[in-house]
């Protein structure tokens, strides 16, 4: 069951990156890379890593939604949305699921030769979420800060430069 899930999430990823490439409108690149993270994060949690996923969600997702709201500063957004989202050649909306139903097909063929961890194989991470933070905010604490203020200074630029385009 876990290899027929890691298919769909690893191919709903793969779809979704394609079509950050391919989206002419930036809106929607903006929007299928935050569901791009989003299926990544699905896939730390079958890999049993919760926090991973939760700070894929938290930082990558939030930071997409940050670059959501500048796209939308930054363009004219009545132009953008009028533009179509799929790309205008037929054959990528056909190969598409082609390529899904194969991948999904030669997964389940194969799923059977994978053996699950066992319980005594399975690595036992105990207390990992506090050792992060205590290494993040007693070892590196000068280097998390840098990294705050700096991402506060590209905030308040990308807001100036906003506003004078619009002046």
């Amino acid at each position: 069951m876990e290899t027929l899930f890691f298919l769909l999430f690893a191919s709903l990823t793969v779809i979704f990156a394609v079509l950050v490439v391919v989206a002419k409108n930036p809106v929607h690149a903006a929007l299928s890379l935050m569901a791009c993270f989003v299926q990544i994060a699905a896939l730390y949690i079958l890999l049993r890593a919760p926090f991973i996923a939760a700070i894929q969600i938290f930082v990558y997702v939030g930071t997409i939604m940050v670059l959501f709201v500048f796209v939308m500063m930054m363009l004219d957004i009545r132009k953008a949305t009028s533009e179509p989202y799929l790309p205008a050649s037929l054959w990528m909306l056909i190969l598409f699921p082609v390529l899904l139903g194969a991948l999904l097909i030669i997964g389940l063929n194969l799923g059977d030769n994978f053996d699950p961890i066992s319980q005594t194989e399975q690595i036992q991470l105990e207390n990992t979420t506090a050792e992060l933070g205590l290494a993040l905010f007693n070892d590196f604490l000068l280097p998390f800060e840098v990294v705050s203020v700096i991402l506060l200074v590209a905030l308040v630029g990308a807001i100036l430069l906003a506003q004078k385009r619009k002046r």
